[in-house]
C-alpha cells in the first residue's frame, strides 16, 4: 500500500499542496472553513507528514531543545513530560539534553549540539536559565528561547511562580502547627530557587517574631543524598529542631530517611516538609507535605510560549503560574 502524500490531500480537500502545508504548520491567514477540510482530510486519510521533507521546505527543524543541569530526576521527568505534550501539540519534536552548567567547556558542548540538531528553539531549566554566556549568545544568535524559573525575567519569554511567598507561606504552617525550632535545608546557591525558597523561610520567621539561627540553616543541592546529609546534622544538634523545611521533595524526602535512621519518629517528634510537590512526594510515607508548583504546567506552558513566536502567532511572555499547598501527613502540631 503507498503512503499518503500531500498532493493526497490537497485533492481530497480540493485545496492546494501550499495550503496544506500552511495548514499543517498552524500559519495564520487560512479561512477556518479551508482549515477545517484540510483537517479532515488529513483524519481520514491518516496523513503523516515527514519531518524531514517540512524541514526542507520550510527551512525548519520542528524540534525543540530541552537543556537541564538538575539533580532532581522528579522534577526533570515533570518538565520533560510538559514540554512534550506542548511539542506533540503542534507536531514538534523534543531533543533533551543534560548538561553541566559548571563545566569549563559548557559553551563549547552547547554550540555543538546546536550545530548538530539545529532546533528551532530551546526551553532552559534553572540554573542554565541564568547562565549568562548562554544568554549572551542566544541573544547574539538570536535563536529563540524560553525560561523556567529565571533570576531575571524583564524581557524574556517563560514561566515563573513566587516561590519566596510559596516558601513563607510553608513556615506560616509550621508556625500555627506551634512549631518554634524550624530548620531549613537550603536549595543549590546557584539556583534561583535555592535563593528565592531561603529568603521565604526568613520571611516566615520573621513575619512569626522568630530570631533566625545559622546552626538551623544547613546547605543542600537539591537531591536525596544532600537531603540525608543535612538532615543527619539538625537531627544531631543538642537542640533539634521540631520542623525541618527543605528547599525540595528529594532532600525532604532525604530527611525523612535520615529521620527513620536515627529512630526519629515523623511527624510525632520532627516534622518535615518540601517544594514542588513532584511525583516522589505521595510515594514516601508519610505522605509529604509540600508546596505544589506545577512543573509539568510550567514545562507546558514555557513551551506554548516558544512556539507562539515560532508559528507567528503572537509575542511570547513571561507568564506567571500560582502555587498550592499540600498539607499531608509529615506534618502535625509540635511536640511538648
Amino acid at each position: 500500500m503507498s503512503r499518503v502524500t500531500i498532493n493526497d490531500v490537497a485533492r481530497a480537500s480540493d485545496t492546494s499542496k501550499k495550503t496544506v502545508s500552511r495548514v499543517l504548520n498552524q500559519e495564520p491567514g487560512v479561512r477556518k472553513e479551508v482549515r477545517e477540510r484540510v483537517l479532515a482530510a488529513v483524519a481520514e486519510l491518516n496523513y503523516r507528514p515527514l519531518t524531514s521533507a517540512r524541514s526542507l521546505a520550510t527551512n525548519r527543524s520542528f524540534m525543540i531543545g530541552l537543556l537541564y543541569d538538575n539533580l532532581s530526576p522528579s522534577y526533570v521527568m515533570e518538565v520533560q513530560a510538559g514540554v512534550q505534550e506542548a511539542c506533540e501539540a503542534h507536531q514538534y519534536s523534543m531533543m533533551v539534553q543534560p548538561l553541566d552548567s559548571k563545566a569549563r567547556d559548557f559553551m563549547e558542548r552547547v554550540e555543538g549540539i546546536l550545530w548538530r540538531h539545529r532546533p528551532d528553539g530551546l526551553i532552559l531549566t534553572p540554573p542554565i536559565t541564568d547562565h549568562p554566556a548562554l544568554l549572551a549568545h542566544l541573544r547574539d544568535t538570536g535563536l529563540p528561547f524560553a525560561s523556567i524559573a529565571p533570576r531575571k525575567s524583564k524581557g524574556i519569554a517563560g514561566v515563573i511562580l513566587d516561590e519566596r511567598e510559596a516558601a513563607a507561606a510553608m513556615v506560616d504552617h509550621l508556625v500555627a502547627l506551634g512549631h518554634r525550632h524550624i530548620a531549613h535545608i537550603i536549595g543549590d546557591p546557584k539556583h534561583g530557587a535555592g535563593v528565592w525558597r531561603l529568603a521565604g523561610y526568613r520571611d516566615g520567621l520573621k513575619l512569626a517574631g522568630f530570631e533566625e539561627r545559622a546552626e538551623y540553616m544547613v546547605q543542600g543541592q537539591f537531591s536525596f543524598e544532600s537531603g540525608v546529609k543535612a538532615a543527619r546534622q539538625l537531627l544531631r544538634l543538642k537542640e533539634r529542631p521540631t520542623a525541618i523545611f527543605a528547599a525540595d521533595d528529594d532532600m525532604a524526602v532525604g530527611a525523612i530517611w535520615a529521620a527513620a535512621e536515627a529512630g526519629v519518629s515523623v511527624p510525632a517528634e520532627v516534622s518535615i516538609c518540601g517544594f514542588d510537590d513532584t511525583t516522589i512526594a505521595t510515594q514516601v510515607w508519610p505522605l509529604l507535605t509540600t508546596v505544589h508548583q506545577p512543573v509539568r504546567d510550567m514545562g507546558k506552558r514555557a513551551t506554548e510560549e516558544l512556539l507562539l513566536g515560532l508559528l507567528g502567532k503572537g509575542e511570547p511572555r513571561m507568564v506567571e503560574v500560582d502555587y498550592q499547598m499540600r498539607l499531608r501527613a509529615s506534618t502535625a502540631p509540635a511536640p511538648r
